[in-house]
């Protein structure tokens, strides 16, 4: 053959240059479209290999399953997942009749059938016509590691980032191949640092080069939580072993530094979500007494209590959803808040209207007839709902936490309370300022007797403000549902809570109520570390009494009726 070409070119007969790259051109697209066709044959055949590795899974041959498990790993496809859980946790069944291979579920007559790749419903079977797939311990060992890999590379952030931290904790160094792979891909910036974090630990525990091991331990210390103290306290712990020596010591020491200086801020914060979520707890439990004991002077120990009707309120309105319209369940709350307020109000207007209208000027006997009141509430609740506690469901969008990689946890319920509360404030102000309610009851707070010459119905002014405030603490009940047991006992959790409250930001003072909350929520929250919560609370309560002593009406001072009286 070389010989003839030799004669071609010999004889100037040969192709010229443009003739080959014509030639060349031709083949380039020519190959190109023979790929292309046979790519989705080529999609197809792994897609129908699919089956056959699956039901490999069952093979008695531990090589054959582990080349199944490798294979289908490989794939990457996402169907693969249920079969090697299944086989992993025992759920993995052939049928003896057909050989076909199965999920199941134990039933009343044996099991229920699944599609291990489509998830298809495949009947039932006796658990005589079954087989189970019986794996070892090594190839225990090897599921795991391809369902953490699969994990690490699957679509949901969440389990890519359970992925990468249990890297860290295992630091095995089969991972690193599939690690660096998956931070070539990973477009997350919270689930990609997890990941660099636990390259780190694998690199600082398994290399030899002193060069790597540093670097492993400058990246470890830009992370800011309690695992990567740990590792970091270790190193300092055991000195100068391993390779490196000092260096990698003093290197870990200033890492471990900044760890702890980041921990300590972080744990700062976290005691300052805390205050604020108490506070805004006291705040809600609070506000509804600050008007009853400002604009009335009534001392209403059966506040409480409508705090617990308000949470039994929320508690029936889920029930009834439950039942009947279970696809409205995630906007629950939004019926129980006026529908508490309703309840617990309108009980607020009977008691004022048919026991404390009796009582205006009597301080004593008004505070033993509603501590009785109260005594008669937890036992008609007790009959009717019986003394245990009751469930309140969650809603999804109250579900789960704001998490940061320093182990601060922002909870969605404590979130939505504190917003709920500052709500709840605003709301109030404004009936308070704007509305022709909030300016005659301003009015009997500033002179009873004034406001009584001017025409303004002092009775009605004081059921209505009794009924508000009582609304009002049925709206605390349905915040407090999603935070506490509710129980008979709910209210006198916080009686004496919402008091202290009351009388240390000034009675009648909605913005001495706001200050009043807030300072007692922080300051509990901050004593408790040192003190406990018992002892806390002593100190606290202590301090305002020393507080009263020395400005009697509080921190913000209002003209009222008590005050008058």
């Amino acid at each position: 053959m070389s010989n003839i070409w030799g004669r071609i070119l010999a004889c100037g007969q040969g192709p010229g240059p443009s003739y080959w790259n014509s030639i060349h051109k031709m083949l380039k697209y020519f190959f190109i479209l023979i790929s292309l066709a046979f790519t989705p044959l080529n999609a197809f055949a792994q897609a129908a290999d699919l089956p056959a590795l699956v039901l490999q899974l069952a093979d008695k041959s531990r090589a054959k399953q582990s080349e199944a498990i490798d294979a289908l790993t490989a794939s990457g496809d996402p169907v693969v997942l249920a079969p090697l859980e299944a086989l992993l946790n025992g759920n993995l069944y052939t049928r003896k009749s057909d050989g076909t291979i199965w999920i199941t579920t134990e039933s009343a007559t044996g099991f229920d059938l699944k599609h291990p790749l489509t998830g298809a419903e495949g009947g039932s079977a006796v658990s005589e016509e079954m087989t189970k797939a019986n794996i070892t311990n090594a190839i225990r060992t090897r599921l795991r590691g391809a369902l953490g890999g699969m994990s690490l590379l699957g679509p949901d952030a969440k389990l890519r980032r359970q992925a990468a931290d249990a890297i860290f904790k295992n630091a095995a160094p089969e991972s690193i191949p599939l690690l660096e792979s998956a931070i070539a891909k990973e477009s997350d910036p919270a689930v990609l640092r997890r990941m660099q974090r636990a390259l780190a630990a694998i690199h600082y525990n398994l290399s030899d080069d002193p060069q790597t091991r540093l670097k492993a331990i400058e990246t470890l210390g830009g992370f800011t939580d309690q695992d990567v103290r740990a590792l970091l306290n270790n190193v300092v712990a055991r000195g100068a072993a391993g390779a490196g020596g000092e260096e990698v010591r003093a290197a870990a020491e200033k890492a471990l530094a900044g760890v702890e200086s980041r921990l300590e801020f972080w744990g700062l914060a976290e005691s300052l979500f805390q205050g604020i979520s108490l506070g805004s707890v006291l705040l809600l439990a609070a506000i509804g007494l600050a008007i009853t004991f400002g604009v009335m002077g009534i001392i209403n120990m059966a506040h409480g209590e409508m705090v617990m009707i308000g949470a039994y309120t929320t508690y029936m309105v889920q029930e009834i959803i439950r039942t009947s319209f279970p696809g409205m369940f995630d906007a629950s709350l939004f019926i129980a808040i006026p529908a508490a307020f309703m309840v617990s109000g309108l009980v607020g207007v009977a008691i004022e209207r048919g026991i404390i209208r009796f009582l205006y000027g009597r301080p004593l006997e008004t505070l033993l007839a509603t501590w009785g009141v109260s005594l008669i509430l937890q036992q008609t609740v007790r009959s009717i709902f019986g003394p245990t506690n009751k469930e309140v469901g969650t809603p999804a969008w109250m579900s789960g936490a704001l998490e940061f990689d320093s182990g601060l946890a922002l909870t969605y319920n404590r979130l939505a309370i504190i917003i709920f509360s500052l709500m709840v404030l605003g709301l109030l102000v404004l009936v308070m300022r704007r509305t022709s309610l909030g300016l005659r009851m301003r009015a009997v707070t500033q002179n009873r007797a004034m406001a009584n010459s001017m025409g303004i119905r002092t009775g009605t002014v004081d059921a209505l403000t009794f009924g508000l405030g009582s609304g009002i603490a049925g709206i605390a009940g349905v915040a407090l549902s999603q935070i506490d047991n509710v129980s008979p006992n709910l209210g006198q959790s916080y009686i004496v809570d919402s008091f202290m409250v009351v009388v240390f930001g000034g009675v009648g003072n909605l913005l001495g109520t706001f200050f009043g909350a807030m300072s007692l929520g922080l300051v509990n929250k901050f004593l408790e570390p040192y003190a406990g919560a018992v002892l806390g609370k002593i100190f606290i309560l202590v301090a305002l009494i020393l507080f009263i002593q020395y400005r009697p009406r509080g921190m913000f001072a209002l003209k009222g009726r008590a005050v008058e009286h």
